[in-house]
């Protein structure tokens, strides 16, 4: 009988279904290397070298401290820092400080999920097999690092509207302002419970000289009071805002009583989608596809004649239906509703609505159970603050750079044309008013 043997089985391979625990393990290894040599180049000597002459400082290792786990983006490994001994002072590593159980982006990461809408409870069943066994995924571990967007709402609320650190012209020695001349300002209400009453969130968006639209603050206030905007007008005014040339907003009178008290000089601008809605809610289902095709073209029109004529022709159609009531309502602040023709034809479609604001917090709105979780605190009166915080961070996602959402913004068509009505340029039907056009109008 033949003797039959066997080939020394091959030394075992990496594979696709171990490659994770393989550059985890890996990682593990390297930054332990890390640790023993920066203990190394500390001690100015090898693991088991002497210490060199009778005067030598009388330090020595002292073996490994407990196995401690890091959370890495790659998951979770466990290190042992090496002890010593005999030191005068302690030795703190660099490389692993006492008490840190995540690197940075582990930080940043999990109230960054929390914001866009996991729960606190979830992050165990949701990250676990991500970042491994023994990752900090606790629901106080994610209260803890949302504390800092208090803070930076806080911080983002007080800056100065002056421009880059209050520069002064070397020309007029007068402070260089970021001059705000177009602004829309809404409350927004989400279902987030910011108070026990029911409560907004004021938002007031600027457009500044080289066309640009930023978010100039974001507040809660008592039902969209004239006192709520107020103080919101006046934080901005203390803070160095100009007055603007034209405020978009809503039908709501709390805006427009609170520009009397701090910018009476300002020219009102009414949001023709909040007026559009108002007029179809005066008519039967049956006759809305008529009407919203009637009532859209008069913020189209090219002059504000032509935009008269179009609402005469509305009106005359609903006396004919029988919808006096919705017709009547055009009439109301009919004023406000066409100043925009008083500035360029090319920012018309920046000026006739609030859907800057209405736009981003579409987005918002899909994001307020997270409000909800975060209004719950043990601090007395901050409910509502830390729901504005939380809502502020959606919509800004940072403060300490330009937000996500501004940088969507549409800037101002033509800002060249920004400056002429800073400068009082007047403007008729969008047109600029010349001497000649003056002639010929006399």
């Amino acid at each position: 009988m033949k003797e039959h043997t066997r080939k020394c089985a091959s030394a075992s391979k990496i594979v696709f279904e171990d490659l994770e625990a393989f550059i985890r393990g890996r990682v593990e290894s390297w930054i332990q290397d890390l640790l023993e040599e920066e203990l190394r180049e500390y001690l100015g000597r090898e693991k088991h070298g002497r210490r060199k002459g009778v005067d030598a400082p009388k330090d020595y290792r002292n073996g490994y401290g407990k196995p401690r786990r890091l959370s890495l983006q790659c998951g979770t490994i466990t290190l042992q820092r090496p002890r010593t001994r005999g030191l005068e002072g302690r030795f703190e590593s660099r490389l692993l400080p006492l008490f840190q159980r995540r690197t940075p982006e582990i930080g940043e990461l999990i109230p960054d999920l929390y914001l866009h809408g996991l729960a606190s409870g979830d992050f165990d069943l949701a990250l676990r097999g991500l970042l491994g066994e023994g990752a900090p995924l606790s629901a106080s571990s994610v209260m803890r690092l949302k504390t800092k967007w208090q803070a930076d709402y806080e911080q983002w609320k007080r800056r100065s509207l002056l421009g880059e650190d209050d520069r002064v012209n070397s020309e007029d020695d007068r402070p260089k302002r970021e001059e705000v001349v177009y602004l829309w300002v809404d409350g927004v209400y989400v279902k987030a419970g910011l108070e026990k009453e029911k409560a907004a969130l004021l938002v007031a968006i600027g457009a500044l000289r080289d066309g640009r639209k930023v978010v100039l603050t974001v507040e809660s206030g008592h039902r969209e009071s004239v006192e709520s905007w107020s103080a919101l007008l006046r934080g901005l005014k203390e803070r160095g805002m100009n007055c603007p040339r034209l405020v978009i907003g809503d039908g709501h009178l709390g805006i427009w009583g609170a520009l009397t008290n701090v910018y009476p000089e300002t020219a009102e601008q009414r949001c023709w989608n909040h007026r559009i809605l108002n007029v179809l809610d005066k008519l039967p289902k049956k006759a809305l596809p008529t009407a919203r095709r009637l009532l859209t073209t008069i913020p189209y029109a090219d002059t504000r004649k032509q935009a008269e004529a179009q609402k005469k022709r509305f009106q005359d159609w609903c006396g004919a239906k029988g919808f006096e009531a919705a017709g009547k309502l055009l009439d109301k602040d009919w004023e406000r509703m066409v100043a925009f023709y008083d500035f360029p034809k090319e920012h018309w479609k920046h000026l006739r609505t609030t859907n800057i604001i209405e736009s981003p917090f579409a987005f918002v709105r899909l994001r307020t159970t997270a409000a909800k979780r975060f209004k719950k605190d043990d601090r007395p009166n901050r409910e509502g603050e830390n729901a504005t915080a939380v809502l502020w961070k959606v919509l800004c996602e940072s403060a300490t750079k330009r937000s996500a959402t501004e940088s969507r913004f549409r800037r101002l068509d033509a800002p060249e044309l920004v400056a002429e009505v800073v400068a009082g340029v007047t403007f008729v039907d969008g047109i600029r008013r010349t001497n000649t056009w003056e002639q010929a109008a006399d």
